[in-house]
């Protein structure tokens, strides 16, 4: 299964049964400080789009109003937020698997450093801006109940115009062009469907296969260690592992 698609699934999980609540809200007061910055200030979600998502973040992981709005005063510079900026980065996992990852950092040369030596310490590389970018494209993303009827819902969803449809066991993963993603949002509860995550994403225009699961649990092993780090934000990755190889690299990891 592709990179994106595999690993959301895996992070989804983690997510949900993380008792490190504390990290993923970190993340999120990021995610806020930085959309409210690069808009010179706009707190309203409905004239901001990145805060709009982000806190569409928080109220999926039941954050409280609390803590979202000492976010946005800190951006506002009622409490002081340091000089926090989003910056991404780019290498190469085991395999050669290409590594895109979202970080929001006040200080980048620490984080910098601390993505290089979790690259260099399970065999991957950080690679310099346009290294591996082109191998994906940024796109809406959102998550869709199956409905009654799966089969008809992928052909109501593609009628609607989206960009590509993935139908996994519980739900349906939706990509639309980040131009068209309110309008696709607003189509897609309009037809009586319910969309339980929304966010954008780099979705894998190129896949790297792995078929040697010693090499599978690496690469999750270092996703999963990019991911657990305060400053990163996401992690994306054009790997496509067989699900039996999925299987034998939970071994490999144990």
């Amino acid at each position: 299964m592709s990179g994106h698609s595999k690993w959301a699934n895996i992070h989804r999980t983690k997510e949900v049964t993380d008792q490190k609540r504390g990290q993923v809200f970190t993340k999120i007061t990021n995610a806020i400080i930085i959309a409210v910055r690069e808009s010179n200030g706009i707190t309203d979600p409905n004239s901001n789009f990145k805060l709009r998502l982000a806190l569409d973040k928080a109220r999926e992981v039941n954050m409280p109003n609390s803590n979202t709005q000492r976010a946005i005063d800190r951006a506002t510079g009622a409490a002081g937020a340091g000089a926090m900026e989003e910056i991404i980065y780019e290498g190469f996992a085991p395999g050669g698997v290409a590594v895109m990852i979202e970080a929001a950092t006040d200080n980048k040369q620490r984080t910098v450093q601390e993505i290089r030596n979790i690259l260099d310490r399970v065999g991957g590389t950080l690679g310099g801006s346009g290294s591996v970018s082109f191998m994906f494209k940024k796109l809406g993303y959102l998550v869709v109940d199956k409905g009654n009827n799966a089969e008809e819902t992928v052909l109501k969803l593609m009628d609607l115009g989206v960009e590509d449809v993935d139908e996994g066991e519980q739900e349906i993963e939706v990509y639309v062009g980040i131009d068209k993603f309110e309008e696709m949002k607003k189509k897609i509860a309009g037809i009586g469907l319910t969309i339980s995550k929304s966010e954008l994403v780099f979705k894998p225009t190129t896949l790297i296969p792995v078929g040697d699961a010693k090499v599978a649990a690496r690469i999750l092993a270092l996703l999963e260690k990019l991911d657990s780090h305060d400053d990163v934000l996401k992690v994306y990755a054009n790997f496509d592992i067989p699900e039996e190889i999925l299987e034998q690299s939970k071994k490999e990891s144990l």
